[in-house]
């Protein structure tokens, strides 16, 4: 199954518009982090940002993963005949 979900992750990114400004604003906040991370030390102000950072681009996964399992249910619902 893993292989099959990073399969539908690179399908998404090349089909689906909303999942692919998702996924382009969860690796933007990720090297913002990273850069935060790589300082010696950080401000106060600095710290509360990369916390702030840190939930946004959780959100933004939590957004990534319900938009997959939607599209991977919707893939293997049985086609109901009317």
């Amino acid at each position: 199954m893993p292989t099959d979900f990073e399969e539908l992750k690179r399908k998404l990114l090349q089909s689906d518009e909303e999942f692919r400004q998702l996924a382009t604003q969860h690796q933007t906040l990720d090297e913002q982090i990273h850069n935060l991370a790589t300082r010696p030390h950080l401000s106060e102000p600095e710290q509360l940002e990369e916390v702030r950072l840190k939930k946004r681009k959780l959100q933004l996964k939590d957004q990534m993963e319900a938009l997959l399992r939607r599209t991977a249910a919707g893939m293997s619902a049985p086609a109901t005949q009317h």
